[in-house]
């Protein structure tokens, strides 16, 4: 099997399973080795009070991004922490997308950056993700580890 059919086969596992994500109307657009993409269209209910997307939102789909990039070796791994700094507000309708990719894996541990822009390609966020993954534990069990 693949590296990239690996990936694809565990995004198509996380995400069978994935109620937030997809409660939030996201879609993964992209998975391969070590990167992903993700996008939402930002909807009236997940705006504050000054009619801006919410931030916590913005920085959902980064993680989403982050999340099946760090996984897409099937090796079931988990966010140990991130920092997000969010430089534009993002409206109503706008569409944003966060590209992950992998800065670094070595060992358990990970780093990927992944940046958030919105229809007319203009950044929203910058998010850094840190990962460790769990030993000897698959996403999908049965299928080869990348």
């Amino acid at each position: 099997m693949t590296a990239q059919a690996i990936a694809e086969a565990v995004r198509d596992a996380m995400l069978a399973n994935d109620r937030a994500s997809t409660g939030l109307g996201m879609e993964i657009l992209a998975v391969g080795p070590g990167s992903a993409t993700a996008a939402m269209t930002v909807r009236e209910d997940m705006l504050n009070g000054f009619d801006i997307c919410h931030g916590g939102l913005v920085t959902t789909l980064a993680d989403t991004a982050f999340a099946f990039a760090c996984n897409s070796y099937n090796e079931l791994t988990v966010a140990s922490g991130f920092n997000v700094d969010i430089v534009a507000p993002s409206l109503a309708g706008d569409r944003l997308t966060a590209v992950a990719s992998e800065v670094s894996l070595a060992g358990r541990t990970g780093v990927y950056d992944i940046t958030v822009r919105n229809q007319r390609d203009e950044l929203i966020a910058v998010f850094r993700g840190r990962s460790y993954r769990i030993k000897g534990k698959p996403v999908v069990p049965g299928l080869a580890a990348g």
